[in-house]
């Protein structure tokens, strides 16, 4: 088997068998970091061994196996539970090469107790969440970051700091039951959730589906169904699932084009998972007490299942429903499906009136499904122009390829038919042609391509710049920066006019008042010892950005100065570096630090950007490192990176700034 074919099995090997293995860890050495550590190093025992000498023949218990042998050699090492070590020592010496004895009710066990663990009452909702489906949903950080709209580096913060707690409270690894499990509940069923839609739509990716996980939850689902028989939300979420699972092989065309739901071929539906949702319905009501929000929403599933045709679906029922969920619930993306819903069963106008009223709600300014629900609508006023633009819009906005495409054929559909062509550029090369000119320096093509590259996303790079007004501008400005501070907002504001005036589309900032910039208190104090303890302690940071926090704390220098140092510029030896007419120096813990950023690198800028610049983003040749093709990290993305991590730090102040790493006079750090 080629490499790259072993790699695509042992990946989809993990999907399917990291959770009963990280839980069978977990029952063993009583710590959930631990666990996924033990479980980690088997993964990647797998990616050293298999390429050469083949995938096993029982894949799913080879790795279990060198799990728990990793398991045994360290509860060994550290002398823990000396009790059990004989008993496993011997299990170890039983199967070297075998497959172990499979016990599925022990898996069973090990799993759920493994989620309620991951759900538990002493941890934060979010970090409930986000380590249940680290654990057991088998998704990377970036994809539950999109789950909760949050960066990458705060779901990292959540799930370290979960594991940490968990570890620390001695949580144990047992059962819970009656008023507990009551606690831990709503967060489980929200995750469960969370993993099935992950499967059902995938976020990343060429494929629509990832019907690994959509099985996940769906066996996760059913075995809290069977831990927890007298809860109606939790059979409702069941039946949710079940029947939404049922279409999976009509939701894709024979190419894996999605197919929208009015065009499906129901004899398709598995007929057996809808039996299954029914059934799970009918315990649902059973159980009794008001609806929550798992039974309003698998009520509507059985509305469409029940639908022999489309033609036959009970809209009007659906956006009932709809109405008693959005009071339960009062979510932009549920009023957005019960915009949906109105349109079905009250006409178009009566939908796009609810979702234009949308249009500014935080969550939803990078959600594909707003312009192309909104698209759907227009073709259905016979307003095709309009139309394409939403699909064009939505297909920018989307990570998936698959609904990428999907969309990009629906904005085609609506051309021609005698609705005439705006001539001219797109949107998005207008940007680039803008961007791309002599006259401009490289620090103001990053600040001017921030703002361009978020009105491309959030109108579409190819809406026609001849369509572009300042009622477009002036609505973005309020769903991106509306809360924003007021020198951000005059910062996009300036980049817009700036590019209104060179495409000759007069003042796009027309509708954008300048606002009134004030010191910010935060902005100028410096962080205190506390402050600066919890920063240096947050786990997980990357190099990159420890060493330039330390550098700036250290130095007292200036931001600028400092992301303007070349690795020429360093003494390594004497702790300084020469910047300008001045020199820059620092102490011991960046002395350590320096070194390993720069990974042997003799030239270039000291602090790079992650990503290399494309073709038609090319830096000045003093912002790039020409060993690796990446260009100078900007004032922008570095001030940008060091809020998003601070903000768990104190909430209140809503992230630091860059300048609070600099000192009080008087108060140079030791070394």
């Amino acid at each position: 088997m080629a490499v790259p074919d072993t790699h695509r099995t042992i990946d989809a090997v993990w999907k399917l068998e990291s959770a009963k293995i990280i839980a069978g860890l977990t029952r063993m050495v009583h710590d959930v970091g631990l666990a996924e550590e033990l479980a980690q190093d088997a993964l990647v025992a797998a990616l050293e061994q298999w390429p050469a000498a083949g995938v096993p023949e029982n894949p799913g218990a080879w790795l279990t196996t060198t799990a728990k042998r990793r398991a045994v050699d360290h509860m060994r090492r550290s002398r823990l539970l000396m009790h059990k070590q004989e008993q496993l020592a011997h299990e170890r010496g039983q199967q070297p090469d075998t497959e172990p004895a499979v016990d599925q009710d022990a898996d069973r066990d090990d799993v759920l107790r493994l989620m309620l663990i991951s759900c538990h009452p002493v941890l934060p909702a979010g970090a409930r969440a986000a380590l249940t489906l680290r654990l057991l949903g088998g998704l990377t950080t970036q994809e539950i970051a999109r789950a909760f709209l949050v960066t990458g580096a705060v779901i990292t913060q959540r799930i370290t700091a979960a594991k940490r707690t968990l570890a620390e409270e001695r949580v144990a690894f047992d059962l819970p039951d009656g008023a507990e499990l009551s606690e831990r509940l709503a967060s489980v069923l929200e995750v469960i959730y969370l993993i099935f839609n992950e499967g059902y739509s995938a976020t990343f990716g060429d494929d629509l589906m990832r019907p690994g996980l959509c099985h996940e939850a769906l066996r996760l689902g059913r075995l809290l169904a069977e831990l927890a028989p007298q809860e109606a939300e939790v059979h409702g979420l069941v039946a949710l699932m079940e029947i939404q699972a049922s279409r999976s092989a009509a939701r894709t065309g024979p190419s894996g084009a999605p197919v929208q739901l009015h065009e499906q071929n129901r004899g398709h539906w598995d007929q057996l998972l809808i039996r299954r949702g029914f059934t799970a319905m009918l315990r649902a009501r059973e159980a009794g007490g008001t609806p929550g929000p798992y039974v309003l929403q698998a009520a509507i599933a059985v509305c469409h299942a029940q639908a022999r045709a489309a033609e036959d679906t009970d809209w009007v029922q659906i956006a009932a429903l709809y109405g008693s969920l959005a009071r339960l619930l009062p979510t932009a993306v549920v009023q957005l499906n019960r915009a949906v819903a109105l349109g079905m069963g009250y006409g178009p106008r009566a939908g796009l009136d609810l979702v234009d009223s949308l249009a500014a709600e935080p969550g939803l300014r990078t959600y594909h499904l707003l312009p192309s629900v909104r698209g759907d609508l227009l073709a259905r006023l016979g307003r095709r122009q309009e139309a394409r633009l939403e699909f064009e819009r939505a297909a920018a906005l989307t990570r998936n390829a698959a609904e990428r495409a999907f969309l990009h054929r629906r904005a085609d559909e609506m051309k021609g038919a005698g609705v005439p062509e705006p001539a001219g550029p797109t949107l998005g090369e207008a940007a680039r042609g803008f961007l791309g000119r002599d006259d401009l320096g490289s620090a103001t093509v990053r600040s001017y391509g921030q703002t361009l590259q978020r009105l491309c996303l959030a109108l579409g790079d190819r809406r026609p710049l001849a369509c572009l007004t300042a009622e477009d501008v002036a609505r973005v400005f309020a769903t991106c920066w509306g809360e924003g501070a007021a020198k951000t907002w005059n910062r996009h504001r300036s980049a817009v006019r700036s590019f209104g005036a060179w495409a000759s589309l007069g003042d796009l900032a027309a509708g954008l008042e300048r606002r009134t910039e004030r010191p910010s208190r935060s902005g100028t104090r410096a962080l205190d010892s506390g402050q600066l303890d919890a920063l240096w302690s947050v786990p997980d940071l990357p190099l990159r950005e420890r060493t330039l926090w330390r550098l700036l704390y250290e130095s007292a220098a200036g931001v600028k100065t400092v992301l303007s140092l070349n690795v020429e510029d360093l003494d390594l030896d004497d702790r300084r570096a020469r910047a300008g007419h001045t020199w820059v120096s620092w102490r011991s813990e960046t002395a350590r630090l320096l070194p390993r950023l720069l990974a042997g690198r003799t030239r270039g800028p000291v602090f790079l950007s992650h990503r290399r610049p494309g073709p038609s983003r090319a830096p000045a040749q003093a912002d790039q490192c020409l060993d690796t093709g990446r260009r100078r990290l900007s004032y922008e993305r570095a001030e940008y990176l060091f809020k998003e991590t601070t903000k768990p730090l104190d909430p209140a102040a809503d992230g630091y700034t860059l300048g609070q790493l600099k000192p009080h006079t008087g108060t140079a750090p030791a070394s």
